[in-house]
């Protein structure tokens, strides 16, 4: 059997996914968390349960919306939990009458009661129950509350809601008309498919227009119309307000508004964090105090113990082991040379990521990153993109993958586009090891201001970009941004976990198979050589593969064969750079690889390559994404093209600027 989970965006679906489920999918506070279809199985073993992208109506509007209608169409299901924030059910009954209009068992789950007394509702359970004609249960899907229940009763639960919207005489009859048409050629509610056809579902029309005929489903449409506009109104008005008057009776039963004596908490936060005025310096200030954790409070002394542990005890107990294996000196090198010291020198930064990674899963699930997205809206609209782009790009500090992924909840195709092609400028953890080998050996004291102006340029380069683009090979159509603001909450040590490790495990899995592999090749390219094997690094194959690259770099500030042989590394995985160089200079420790880089580089120098590993070519999974969101082998060759111009010129200017200034 298998149940689908259908509700509003950031109502708690996901979370009450993980509880019904035992599993752990990414949680967030704000909207648009789910962008595909997962299936999970309920801890009672009875169920399959699919969660599906938010919706506020089963019309779509964006590609994640597009997910649910087409899973209606086309999956088979037997049953549907509707998860309903309580403090909103004005809107969120307007979705759960077209799910009961589909004519499968539905059962509520009512979620938020604690957010709905905050602003001073009281929901009468067995009223709404009566009035919906379907199972109601309370729940708290972040604490687990009521979810067993909740379990039980719609695995067990087998009627369809006897709720029946009436939409007036004139709509009823074409209803029925086009049942008749359709009733024996779809297992499907006529009713629904009726409805949601004169609403304008577009993939609705398309299942129609096969099963009824093109030109009887439109000439349908027209007569409905026509019909309408001898009232003065439009067909789909006619079935909006119907449904609305049937939610304002439900509410007038089942909702008891009480007097308010003091102002809700979220509403004083946001006249202070949401102000035109000041909303952007308390972002800069959050920002700056979480690189601060991450670079000098917290994050650079946790990755001194790291770095100690693997360069001593760790290194010494595989020194041992290979020695009493009596291996080759080839296999001994290789392991300690190369796969320690390119895998260590990247897990030595796992601390100063994770707290990173902590930092931005508090700001999430509090919900102050929907704030973001509101404050900075005014910029992206007037750079040509919709404020719906701050929340991929925000994803995108954690990893530019799910980021690109995330852009479906961006309702058209060109501001999709834009912000996909924009995406990878923004700096994902993958960039972070690099940026704490060279502050650390060069702006030890400052190393939170340096990758904050780091942070702030990727998000200055963007807005430029996207004007430019949306003035020219990217014109059409805006979209509105219209964003929903989710209280705040504190958010618990269990989910702040689970979302740091969520997060976190990535970067892990990356060091234990890209970087691993990454490293095996890079130190048989140091090994080998045009003269055989075992040479002198500066005649190795690498070297001579850096060679051809480092005339190029070297306006840039960093022109050696070691840098270039590095950046190649960067396109499998950006933490594949330091991996590199760690081999490539064949140091003891992570510290020995920061003194050798203060005497090869400048911190002029050091800036240039920051900045060149922010912005040149997507990864190798990235531009893989890139190229399935877009199903474009153009853009996505223009990602590469257009990153690798803007990084050389942004770095050429930088070093050479700063040189005629006297910086060094």
């Amino acid at each position: 059997m298998e149940i689908a989970l259908l509700g509003n965006p950031n109502t708690g679906k996901t979370s009450l996914f993980n509880h019904l489920t035992g599993s752990y999918e990414y949680v967030g506070n704000w909207s648009g968390v789910t962008i595909e279809k997962k299936v999970g199985v309920f801890k009672n073993k009875k169920a399959n349960l699919v969660d599906l992208p938010g919706a506020y109506s089963l019309n779509p509007l964006s590609a994640d919306e597009a997910v649910v209608t087409e899973y209606l169409l086309q999956d088979e299901f037997e049953k549907i939990v509707n998860i309903v924030d309580a403090s909103q059910l004005r809107r969120n009954l307007l979705l759960t009458l077209q799910l009961i209009e589909y004519e499968k068992p539905v059962v509520i789950g009512l979620n938020m009661m604690d957010v709905a007394t905050g602003y001073g509702k009281k929901i009468k359970i067995e009223a709404l129950l009566n009035m919906l004609g379907c199972p109601v249960v309370a729940i708290s899907a972040r604490k687990g509350e009521g979810c067993t229940v909740l379990a039980d009763a719609v695995t067990n639960h087998t009627n369809t809601s006897l709720l029946k919207v009436d939409y007036g005489k004139m709509i009823e009859q074409y209803i029925c008309e086009m049942s008749s048409l359709v009733n024996q050629k779809t297992n499907l509610s006529a009713r629904w498919l009726t409805l949601q056809l004169i609403e304008g579902n577009a993939s609705v029309l398309k299942h129609l227009h096969s099963l009824a005929g093109k030109m009887e489903v439109d000439d349908f449409l027209k007569r409905i119309e026509a019909a309408a506009n001898k009232i003065g109104k439009e067909a789909a008005q006619l079935v909006f307000e119907a449904r609305r008057n049937v939610v304002e009776d439900i509410l007038a039963s089942a909702e008891i508004m009480e007097e308010m004596n003091k102002e809700v908490l979220t509403n004083k936060v946001d006249r202070m964090v949401t102000n035109k005025y000041l909303g952007l310096p308390i972002f800069m200030l959050l920002m700056y105090f979480m690189f601060m954790l991450t670079f000098d409070w917290f994050g650079s002394k946790l990755s001194d113990l790291v770095d100690r542990f693997i360069t001593g005890f760790f290194t010494n107990i595989i020194s041992t082991a290979l020695g009493a294996l009596n291996v080759s000196p080839f296999i001994e090198t290789l392991v300690m040379d190369g796969i320690i010291a390119g895998v260590g020198g990247v897990l030595v930064f796992v601390p100063q990521i994770f707290i990173l990674f902590f930092c931005l899963s508090f700001l999430e699930d509090s919900g102050y990153m929907s704030r973001v997205a509101l404050v900075v809206d005014k910029l992206m609209e007037k750079s040509g993109l919709n404020g719906k782009a701050v929340i991929p790009m925000i994803i995108g500090f954690g990893c530019n993958v799910p980021g690109v992924m995330a852009a479906r909840t961006i309702e058209t195709k060109r501001e999709r586009l834009l912000t996909i092609i924009l995406l990878p400028f923004m700096s994902c953890s993958a960039r972070f090891p690099v940026y704490a080998l060279f502050i650390g050996a060069f702006f030890a004291k400052n190393g939170a201001l340096i990758v904050l102006s780091i942070y702030l340029l990727s998000i200055f380069l963007v807005l430029i970009l996207a004007k430019l683009l949306s003035a020219t090979i990217l014109k059409g159509e805006k979209s509105l941004f219209i964003i929903e603001l989710p209280p705040y909450r504190m958010p618990s040590i269990k989910i702040l976990w689970k979302s740091t490790w969520d997060k976190g495990k990535g970067f892990l899995k990356k060091a234990g198979t890209f970087i691993f592999a990454g490293s095996v090749v890079i130190w048989l390219l140091t090994y080998f050589g045009p003269a055989g094997m075992n040479v002198e690094m500066d005649n190795s194959y690498l070297a001579s593969i850096g060679e051809l690259i480092s005339p190029l770099l070297k306006p840039l500030g960093f022109g050696t064969w070691q840098a270039g042989a590095s950046l190649l590394t960067g396109f499998l995985a950006k933490e594949a750079v330091v991996s590199a160089m760690n081999i490539i200079y064949a140091v003891p420790n992570i510290h020995s690889l920061q003194h050798l880089m203060s005497e090869v580089y400048t911190p002029l120098a050091s800036y240039s390559f920051m900045v060149f590993i922010l912005l040149y070519i997507p990864c190798l999974a990235t531009l893989a994404t890139i190229y399935k969101e877009t199903a474009s082998k153009k853009w996505s060759a223009f990602s590469i093209v257009y990153s690798l111009m803007l990084a050389y010129g942004i770095s050429f200017i930088i070093y050479q600027v700063g040189r005629l200034f006297g910086l060094t």
